[in-house]
């Protein structure tokens, strides 16, 4: 790298506030981090600069651990997989956050990406979840391509895990390159809290409400078979109570922060964490480490962290 393009690269790091990041000129690259948690140095209430930080929480978590190329290559079809199952604005904290998501979706294509697709098994009719929670304009704006789900796509498959040994897999999951996952972390009224694993109940199909009789198990075995490429947690807004649908503000608290992992248990443990619980409280952690899934002890990683 010259002078002049280390220079350019510093300028366009500094302003991402990734300065402290960046190797010395001359020194070995330091290895890439497993896990990054972005916090907002502020806590703004106009929604043109909440919306900026979203953005700029999801650019700065995913940079901290390696840039969304070391994930996404030239040419890939990505599933980004945000949780859009409720009719709620953004403010509500029902779905994940829409300039989140929109963020993974185009850093996907400043990737290379060759398609993005996004879309969720909703639980509220999916016309009106898709647009009044902001994620399909978001997406659509960023160049990504939404889609309802299509009941036909539906395809029996081998999960192969403790108790789900065949279920209902939306094909779009299993057929694309990548799949990243693109939780809000918030309440559920039967898991105590519902985080990246959780949010993998949207890309299948059957009677989904079986799986709620043993959530620490299925939701592992769904982890088993997606192994999604990433996790990013949004933690901008989270639901502290009456979920997972919710709809009174008072239970929304602002956390203005984002997490990225290439470790999906790591993840999902900092985001409990996040959420006030122990990673050790949440059965579905525990048991996804236990089977070699991922690491429960985040700490562990050396996670970097980082206000932007």
């Amino acid at each position: 790298m010259t002078n002049l393009d280390r220079r350019a690269f510093m300028k366009g790091c500094a302003a991402a506030g990734l300065v402290g990041l960046l190797p010395q000129e001359g020194a070995a690259a330091p290895v890439a981090a497993t896990l990054a948690i972005a916090h907002a140095k502020t806590s703004p209430t106009d929604a043109a600069a909440i919306a900026e930080e979203a953005r700029r929480l999801t650019r700065g978590a995913i940079d901290a651990i390696g840039g969304i190329r070391r994930f996404v290559s030239r040419g890939d079809v990505v599933l980004v997989k945000p949780n859009i199952g409720w009719d709620r604005s953004p403010a509500h904290a029902a779905d994940t956050n829409p300039d989140v998501v929109a963020t993974v979706v185009a850093l996907c294509l400043e990737a290379g990406a060759k398609k993005v697709l996004v879309t969720d098994n909703s639980c509220h009719p999916a016309q009106r979840a898709f647009a009044n929670s902001g994620i399909q304009p978001a997406v659509e704006k960023a160049g990504g391509d939404v889609f309802y789900v299509d009941a036909r796509k539906f395809r029996s498959m081998p999960v192969k895990g403790k108790v789900l040994n065949e279920w209902e897999v939306y094909a779009d999951a299993v057929e694309v390159d990548k799949f990243i996952n693109v939780p809000i972390i918030k309440h559920h009224g039967l898991s105590g809290v519902t985080l990246g694993m959780k949010n993998l109940m949207g890309v299948i199909g059957g009677s989904r409400g079986r799986l709620h009789q043993d959530l620490t198990n299925t939701l592992t075995d769904l982890l088993g078979f997606f192994k999604p490429t990433l996790l990013v947690a949004d933690g901008i807004r989270v639901l502290t109570a009456n979920g997972p649908t919710g709809g009174n503000l008072s239970d929304v608290q602002r956390k203005d922060t984002v997490i990225a992992s290439a470790d999906s248990v790591a993840g999902d443990a900092a985001a409990a964490v996040l959420f006030g619980l122990k990673p050790q409280q949440v059965g579905c952690i525990v048991e996804a480490a236990a089977r070699g899934l991922g690491k429960i002890d985040f700490e562990s990683l050396g996670p970097r962290r980082l206000e932007v």
